[in-house]
């Protein structure tokens, strides 16, 4: 009980809190107005999520080492 308090505590009140002090502080450190960094922030997810969707499916190791043994078996 008094876990499930403490946690509840932590993601409602502290982690919202931090995360805004966290953005302050970094739009400060950049000289750039709060809301540009959001909107910065969330293009570069819509960056790295496209990079992950095309190129990054084929520089994946499992896939690389899947194809890797399927030319291994053709050559013998």
């Amino acid at each position: 009980m008094i876990a499930l308090l403490l946690y509840r505590t932590v993601v409602n009140h502290l982690l919202p809190w931090a995360a805004k002090l966290a953005t302050r502080g970094l739009a400060h450190g950049l000289n750039m107005p709060e809301p540009l960094v959001h909107s910065t922030g969330d293009y570069v997810v819509a960056q790295v999520t496209a990079f992950e969707h095309s190129v990054g499916r084929s520089l994946c190791p499992f896939r690389a080492a899947r194809l890797l043994r399927v030319w291994w078996r053709g050559l013998h």
